[in-house]
């Protein structure tokens, strides 16, 4: 096959997610239960989706899940994504999903309850294919092995040559197509389905951490190695508007009756442009004027929200979820305490954030400086991202 052959049509990663985990515990399936303040699956899909080489993304889905996806995964899923419906069996679900990948050359194969997969690991995947028409990544067995029977030992396993399977599994998409035409009823994994069709398989490096979570305990350890890895950013925004003829002020999204407004290019909400402002400074992504410039007239009296926006959304493409933000408005009057709480809620609404996340306070510059004098409000803003 040529490496034009071989490039045509892209990647497309298939996320299996039809399965009940029961075995985890807990009331949900494990796919939909939280690890480290998001679903499992959301931070399966991420991975894939911020994957440079990964053009296409489906996630197959259990029919009777739809809904549960659309309150638990989905307000977190700002990329391109195709649902499909599972089957009874894997088998099944798979096939679903290697039907929706019509037209890429490669396809992944991965579970959705393996959420720390690393960036160099789908990369070897992929470059595998290049020379292969199937390629998995696995990890030799380093411990010794016993057979086993009603808890006693009976004997021990010869270890050399075996693997602990993982994925994605990756597979040039016809041959896999073709493999599963007449796959094993009961096969464990797609890397046998392949194998059973005679296909060769090339065995790329696997990862510890890539874990799959079957057993409670593996919540637990999954964290742990999340902390180990996470990749914490912080930046601070800081914007100031003056007073200007009006009968209202807009901050953190909400209008406040006022005797005046506030002077700006957009809605001059200085409480979101300051958090703004923070979120692109933690990203080192400039400031809102780099993005939305004020000698644009698109931007003039435009809600700010889209600024915000367009920010929060940059981080999720990142990979990055909103760990914290604390906003301080400055200023005599009006008085914030009273809107506080709406602030909060619309902020959360915008970006999409668990309201406990989010700060909104208030303080006077004590009658000192413009703010003192009653001359505008002056705002600071703090956002922490993260990304496991």
């Amino acid at each position: 096959m040529s490496a034009t052959d071989r490039n045509r049509g892209g990647t497309a990663a298939i996320i299996v997610a039809a399965g009940r985990g029961m075995r985890a515990g807990g009331s949900l399936p494990k796919q939909y239960r939280d690890l480290a303040g998001l679903p499992v699956l959301v931070h399966t899909l991420r991975a894939f989706a911020r994957h440079p080489a990964v053009d296409r993304l489906i996630v197959v889905l259990n029919p009777a899940d739809q809904a549960l996806f659309d309150e638990r995964i989905a307000p977190h899923c700002d990329f391109p994504l195709r649902r499909v419906a599972g089957g009874a069996t894997r088998g099944a679900s798979v096939r679903a999903g290697l039907a929706a990948a019509d037209g890429s050359a490669r396809v992944l194969i991965h579970d959705g309850a393996r959420p720390l997969v690393a960036q160099a690991l789908i990369s070897e995947v992929i470059a595998a294919l290049g020379e292969n028409p199937a390629a998995a990544p696995a990890l030799p067995v380093t411990d010794a092995l016993w057979r086993g029977t009603n808890g006693r030992v009976q004997a021990p396993h010869p270890r050399a040559g075996l693997f602990r399977a993982q994925t994605p599994q990756g597979f040039r998409l016809p041959a896999i197509l073709a493999a599963h035409e007449n796959a094993p009823p009961d096969a464990a994994d797609d890397v046998e389905v392949a194998l059973a069709a005679g296909l060769d398989v090339a065995i790329t490096e696997g990862d510890e951490n890539n874990l799959k979570i079957t057993f409670p305990a593996d919540f637990r350890r999954a964290e742990q190695l999340m902390r180990a890895e996470m990749d914490i950013r912080t930046g601070n925004g800081f914007d100031v508007h003056a007073f200007a003829p009006g009968d209202h002020v807009t901050l953190c999204g909400v209008r406040i009756p006022h005797e005046r407004g506030l002077a700006g290019h957009s809605d001059a909400d200085v409480g979101m442009h300051a958090l703004t402002d923070a979120i692109y400074g933690a990203l080192a992504e400039g400031d809102i004027g780099r993005h939305f410039p004020p000698s644009d007239p698109r931007w003039k009296g435009a809600a700010s929200d889209i600024f915000l926006l367009h920010a929060i959304g940059l981080a999720g493409k990142r990979g990055y979820r909103m760990a914290s933000c604390d906003v301080t408005l400055v200023c005599e009057i009006p008085k914030i305490s009273p809107h506080a709480d709406t602030m909060r809620a619309r902020l959360a609404e915008i970006m999409r954030a668990d309201e406990s996340r989010i700060s909104v306070k208030a303080t006077t510059s004590e009658r000192l400086g413009f703010t003192g004098r009653g001359e505008g409000i002056a705002a600071l803003a703090t956002a922490t991202l993260v990304r496991p």
